[in-house]
C-alpha cells in the first residue's frame, strides 16, 4: 500500500476536530522569515492544491474502499444452494475423463490396472453333438 493511500485512510479514520492543534498551542517561529512562511502556510491551507504525489488525472482512492473491495467473500451458502438444486449427474465416461485429467503422472497416483477376467474355455459342441458323432463314427447304437 502506498504512503499516500495510507495517509488518506488515516485522515478518514481520524476523529473530527483532532486533525490540527489549536492555534494557541502551535509553536511560532520568531525571526525575519517567519511572516513569509506563515503567509505561505495560510495560502496553502485556504486553497487546496492538487496532490503532487499523484500522476496527472489520477484519483486518490480511499483505503477503506480498497479494503472492502479486496475483502474475502464467503460464497459457501450460494454454492451449496446451487449444488443442491441441480439434479444433473455426469455420465461415467465424463467422470472418468475428469479424474484422469486431475491425476498426476507418478505411479502412486495411477489407479491399479484392471485385470481382464478370463472366460472359461468352452466348446462349440454340446454333449448331444458328441453322442451323435460317437454313434456315426463308431457305429454304436
Amino acid at each position: 500500500m502506498s504512503a499516500s493511500l495510507l495517509r488518506r485512510g488515516l485522515e478518514l479514520l481520524e476523529a473530527p476536530g483532532r486533525g490540527k492543534a489549536p492555534p494557541g498551542l502551535q509553536r511560532g517561529r520568531e525571526g525575519p522569515r517567519a511572516t513569509g512562511a506563515a503567509r505561505r502556510r495560510k495560502a496553502a491551507a485556504a486553497e487546496p492544491s492538487r496532490n503532487k504525489a499523484t500522476i496527472k488525472g489520477r484519483v486518490v482512492k480511499s483505503a477503506i474502499e480498497e479494503y472492502h473491495k479486496k475483502k474475502a467473500v464467503n460464497h459457501l451458502r450460494a454454492n451449496l444452494q446451487y449444488m443442491l438444486k441441480g439434479q444433473f449427474v455426469a455420465s461415467k465416461a465424463i467422470t472418468e475423463q475428469v479424474l484422469a485429467q486431475n491425476r498426476g503422472r507418478k505411479s502412486k497416483d495411477q489407479p491399479p490396472k484392471k485385470v481382464a477376467k478370463k472366460k472359461p474355455e468352452s466348446t462349440v459342441f454340446t454333449e448331444e453333438d458328441f453322442r451323435k458323432f460317437e454313434r456315426e463314427y463308431f457305429g454304436r447304437p
